[in-house]
């Protein structure tokens, strides 16, 4: 069964009960600094007074007046840490159950779309998901917590007097509902072209800094940099415009406040007048009026987090769907005998100046192809387009006459990639990545077939030596021929070896070489190697 696409509203389902605590405890809070407000200045205007009159200075209650503000001070104080704990503990409660639910959803697909490729995938698992917890932490709380506040204030302010709720109810609407909405749904639109700013300039970086050795060389690195900082400044003022939207929804809010206070204050005097009211009632009124700012406030960002979240949610769909489009189809593997037909193949990494152009070349089952070429020539190029990366090209691919697409390319094609991925686990663990049910004696023979097992033996613990994070524990050579043996163990039927051999001397290489030869009938070789490579009727492809 399909999963259900993430949805804002269903966010806060997940920790309910976290989260109606962190509520709870935050509407306490900002009562408590109401409250701590009010009485402050009710007892200070009443002590005043009462010290005029002498008679009634002695009748005066001085202790329960300021036990009511130590105990508001208290649970303002003790509120605030508890609900900063409480509210946080369900942010991140909410990101490990998103980051689990999302982690094994694309886990469980067979592969990525072009548009899912590695690097935008992991930043969406990652940064986007991170930004989903806007929505129940700046968006859902302030608003329960402002609606909850300002809804008890016109309460007491009724208990005084029906008049004075009345009188304040039209500033207090201002900037409780109307101006913060009314802002809302720019800032939000504001808030999502944010997030498409940065997520543009995160990529168009990150390629830049793939290809930084090709630019240096070519003399473009300096045109590069130029573009990026435009859309760095395209980003700044993005998010320039987004705070002169808050500071001035903001001041709505202050004027709406103002005017809330005026009019209490107009017919507090009023009531003055008739005896219907004392002063400290009414400075207690006004600066439980005043706290409401605390409250209040953050509703004029509050929609910028809306949009981030929404943007993040969009984003996260649309992975999955992409994902989930793609697994129910390309599931089917060719028969052998194998056959790979390049025909008119040009290809380009972004920004670059040189790619494999017009690559016509057929493959039969037993074949090895060595591709040779100058550095910065596009072999590799080559290969990403080959292992089905998302690059641009033209021409066709065809697998046993097929397009590639129809094809389950992820059971179908061993891709070692420049780039590897060593984890910080045990060597075993690493090679049982590709397949999790081999016994020792498998991966034994696969790290002898690698030119390993000799140095494998010699290590105290064997099989359960640690490698470190991306292999820092071990040489590059040995990291390359540890990712090889893994591929190794997935049984492709099409390899694609982007320098297999770096790092080796000749008689490892020749080790090395020959225990993938021994691969050949099994399926295809495609090998790019700066070393010198023999290999009997092998066929060559120049590039570049």
């Amino acid at each position: 069964m399909s999963e259900q696409p993430i949805r804002l509203r269903t966010l806060l389902r997940s920790r309910l009960g976290q989260w109606s605590l962190a509520l709870f405890l935050g509407a306490v809070t900002l009562l408590s600094a109401i409250g701590l407000l009010a009485t402050s200045g009710w007892f200070i205007s009443a002590a005043a007074l009462a010290g005029l009159a002498t008679v009634a200075a002695y009748g005066f209650d001085y202790f329960r007046p300021a036990a009511i503000i130590r105990f508001f001070a208290i649970v303002r104080t003790a509120g605030r840490y508890a609900e900063r704990l409480a509210s946080h503990n369900a942010a991140l409660a909410l990101l490990k159950d998103l980051r689990t639910r999302l982690f094994a959803r694309v886990a469980g697909q067979r592969r990525l779309t072009p548009a899912a490729r590695s690097a935008i995938a992991m930043h969406r698992l990652v940064a986007d998901i991170d930004l989903l917890d806007f929505f129940p932490l700046r968006f859902v709380a302030p608003w329960f917590w402002a609606s909850v506040l300002t809804l008890l204030v016109l309460g007491w302010l009724a208990l005084l007097d029906t008049s004075l709720a009345v009188a304040a109810l039209p500033g207090l609407l201002l900037a409780w509902l109307v101006v913060p909405r009314l802002g809302g749904r720019l800032a939000a639109r504001l808030a999502r072209r944010d997030a498409e700013l940065a997520e543009q300039r995160r990529e168009f970086l990150l390629d830049r800094l793939q290809l930084l050795t090709s630019l240096l060389l070519w003399q473009r690195w300096d045109d590069q940099q130029s573009a990026f900082l435009q859309q760095d400044d395209q980003w700044l003022a993005q998010r320039l415009r987004q705070q002169k939207l808050v500071s001035l929804t903001a001041l709505g809010q202050q004027l709406g406040l103002a005017l809330a206070l005026l009019a209490v204050l107009w017919q507090g005097h009023a009531l003055l007048q008739q005896g219907a009211l004392s002063v400290p009632w009414l400075l207690a009124a006004l600066l439980s009026v005043m706290g409401l700012a605390e409250a209040l406030l953050p509703l004029a960002a509050s929609f910028i987090s809306l949009g981030f979240s929404q943007a993040a949610r969009d984003r996260l769909n649309q992975l999955a769907a992409a994902e989930t489009d793609l697994a129910g189809t390309a599931t089917a593997l060719p028969e052998q005998p194998l056959s790979l037909v390049l025909s008119g193949l040009s290809a380009r990494m972004p920004g670059a100046l040189n790619g494999p152009e017009n690559v016509s070349i057929a493959l039969h089952q037993g074949d090895v192809l060595l591709v040779e070429g100058p550095s910065g020539g596009g072999k590799s190029t080559l290969l990403q387009v080959l292992a089905g990366e998302p690059l641009a090209f033209t021409g066709e691919r065809l697998i046993n006459g097929q397009g590639f697409e129809h094809w389950n390319l992820r059971e179908l094609i061993g891709y070692l990639p420049q780039q590897l991925d060593i984890f910080d686990m045990t060597l075993a663990q690493n090679l049982r990545l590709a397949d999790p049910e081999a016994t020792d004696e498998t991966l034994w023979q696969v790290l002898n077939d690698v030119a390993l097992a000799d140095w494998v033996r010699g290590r105290k613990h064997g099989l359960n030596t640690t490698l470190g994070e991306f292999g820092a524990k071990v040489s590059g050579g040995q990291a390359r021929r540890i990712a090889l043996a893994r591929l190794l163990l997935t049984k492709r039927p099409l390899l694609l070896l982007d320098e297999p051999f770096a790092g080796l001397d000749f008689d490892t290489r020749e080790r090395v070489l020959a225990s993938l030869l021994r691969r050949r009938e099994q399926g295809i070789i495609v090998i790019v190697s700066h070393q010198q490579v023999t290999v009997p009727e092998a066929r060559h492809l120049r590039i570049g």
